[in-house]
């Protein structure tokens, strides 16, 4: 029995400390040691400061290249400092020693977020000539389309004082989020669970997926009411934390002159709100499709209410695969054979170097994610469970943003190899599209083809359909505080409740517990992200079905969009690759699928 089965069996979550290293991610290629990071901390107090050298000297001949030479070297820098800080308090948040490196970081950011807060208004202050010449200067020629995406924030930038002080602010408020994230991630019990073998597990957010997914509904029930029973506890306390970060959102906008927080949001990306309405308009006009899914669902689980634990559970009852790590590393990289040999050689060697993180431990943040720094290996962070099968699809998806940033940084300079989170969705997604392909091509057994297509449904309700419903929530939450409505407990459960009725549709029972599901989802600390989920699984459909049907030139397209980083808007980025989001289209198109694969499922499964 492996390591991390034993402690399943045990009823607990494993120390980090008796975790193989082969089980864990490799920071020594960042710094080999904790004194390593002391000495470039050290390096990066003593250079900070230097800003104040280029201050009211920018239109000086040659003066503005240096500075932004000057400014990149130090945002290098930072940028792996906090790289392997943030990795490390991801590890294990209840850690002091990492929590302190951590904020011992941010307070040197924020004075040099404060030395260095003339920089921009200085560069926006230059008149229209200036900025010209600047632009027609070879020697800022590589600077030529960072200086353009700039002076777009010019209506929106304020005076150096006004600067300085939101530098100094930035903390503060972001201590919604943070204290979210300590009692998401180390203060909340949820105390532990007989598992249908008898053994006693322990409940996290890790082991509720595992949960919703067992055969038992009794068990499933009592897992969602466990969970939610410890959220219950802690309403009022999370329903404030995320009052306050709605308020710092709407107070960025207005004081940056932005008409809301959400055109603040949608402005970096160049995105018309136009986009994020359309999306859900089209998502709810086939909410129809959805309701057809639960029904079909019902059925097959012979119940006769469906609740939201049992929407998880997978229908095929005699396909449920244990997957080891290896073996899903394995199916992930067959499945990205389309994207040719180096693609494939590439993502191996980062597996077998230990970009990832792979099991849950005591402290260690839930979920997952991919992190780069330019220059360094993207790293994975994993919770991996062998009988949650949906992993190995998480596994892929963390895997192509990791291969983006892979190709992003190998093609790209610094100041363009950061592509936005509207395109890091695309390549995600992308891959989870092959894997589907890969194991539909590769399997002729009516019940796992069944299991498979299932799969497929449940991530396009997950990511385009469920997504949709949390941007709506973000978008009302925001527009009430704009209008001066208060934002309680009450009114974030009311407007949730309303939304969860709505996309679900008749068929599913909503238990009154579950309205407080908006107090637990973390992507809302970070306002208009989620919407790029719905908007990526849609391209990502489109692209890889152009790239499987060996449609001319798809392949090098798409390979042309891992390697363009942050160098265009994402909306031309991918009209480039194919893909035209300002139509709604490709979202309807995935909607379609959605209804096709219930159609093919009940077939399969009649």
């Amino acid at each position: 029995m492996s390591l991390l089965a034993v402690a399943e069996t045990a009823g607990g979550v494993l120390e980090r400390s008796n975790v193989p290293d082969s089980d864990t991610w490799d920071l020594g290629r960042l710094y080999e040691s904790e004194e390593s990071w002391e000495q470039d901390f050290e390096r990066y107090q003593k250079t900070f400061p230097k800003y104040a050298d280029f201050k009211g000297r920018l239109q000086e001949e040659g003066i503005l290249q240096e500075c932004l030479e000057f400014d990149r070297t130090c945002d290098l820098l930072v940028e792996k400092l906090y790289h392997y800080a943030s990795l490390k308090t991801s590890e294990d948040a209840s850690n002091t020693d990492n929590l302190k490196r951590e904020g011992r970081l941010q307070q040197a950011l924020s004075r040099a977020s404060e030395i260095s807060a003339y920089l921009t208004p200085e560069i926006q202050a230059a008149s229209n000539e200036v900025y010209q010449q600047w632009l027609s200067d070879p020697e800022l020629g590589e600077w030529k389309v960072w200086l353009e995406k700039l002076r777009r924030y010019q209506p929106h930038v304020l005076s150096e004082a006004e600067e300085r002080v939101l530098a100094m602010a930035a903390l503060p408020l972001a201590a919604a989020e943070d204290s979210f994230s300590q009692l998401n991630n180390v203060d909340l019990r949820f105390g532990s669970l007989e598992d249908e073998n008898g053994n006693e597990v322990a409940l996290s957010h890790g082991a509720f997926s595992s949960f919703l997914v067992k055969e038992d509904p009794k068990l499933r029930q009592a897992a969602f009411k466990q969970y939610y029973k410890e959220f219950e506890e802690h309403q009022y306390t999370i329903a404030s934390t995320l009052s306050h970060s709605v308020k710092a959102d709407v107070f960025y906008a207005r004081i940056r002159n932005y008409p809301s927080a959400r055109e603040k949001s949608l402005f970096a990306d160049n995105v018309p709100v136009e986009v994020y309405d359309s999306l859900i308009q089209t998502v709810r006009s086939n909410i129809d499709a959805v309701s057809e899914y639960y029904q079909l669902r019902r059925e097959l689980l012979g119940v006769d209410q469906l609740h939201f634990y049992d929407t998880y559970v997978p229908l095929v009852k005699d396909h449920r695969p244990m997957t080891s790590f290896d073996d899903a590393c394995n199916l992930v990289l067959e499945a990205a054979g389309p994207l040719g040999g180096a693609y494939v050689d590439t993502l191996r060697s980062g597996f077998e170097s230990r970009w990832v993180d792979r099991y849950e431990t005591k402290g260690k943040r839930s979920g997952a994610f991919s992190s780069s720094s330019y220059g360094n290996p993207p790293y994975i962070l994993m919770n991996y469970k062998e009988d949650v099968f949906s992993d190995v699809y998480t596994l892929a998806h963390e895997a192509g943003h990791s291969m983006h940033s892979w190709y992003s940084q190998k093609e790209q300079p610094y100041q363009y190899y950061q592509y936005p989170i509207f395109l890091a969705e695309v390549a995600s997604t992308f891959n989870e599209e092959l894997l589907t392909h890969y194991l539909l091509e590769n399997n002729d057994d009516p019940k796992m083809r069944a299991y498979i297509i299932n799969r497929q449904i449940d991530d396009i309700r997950a990511t385009l359909i469920r997504q949709t419903m949390f941007a709506e929530f973000e978008m009302k939450i925001h527009a009430a505080e704009e209008s001066g409505d208060a934002l309680t407990l009450d009114s974030f459960t009311e407007i949730y409740r309303d939304l969860l009725q709505a996309y679900h549709g008749p068929e599913l029972i909503l238990d009154d517990v579950l309205a407080l599901e908006c107090l637990r989802i973390p992507h809302f600390y970070h306002a208009f992200y989620v919407y790029k989920y719905a908007t990526g699984i849609s391209a990502a459909i489109a692209l890889s079905e152009k790239v499987i049907a060996g449609e001319a030139s798809a392949g090098e397209k798409y390979q042309a969009f891992l390697n363009s980083g942050g160098s265009r808007y994402p909306l031309e980025t991918l009209q480039l690759a194919g893909v035209d989001l300002t139509e709604s289209g490709p979202v309807q198109a995935a909607l379609d699928l959605f209804r096709r694969r219930v159609g093919e499922l009940r077939e399969l499964l009649a």
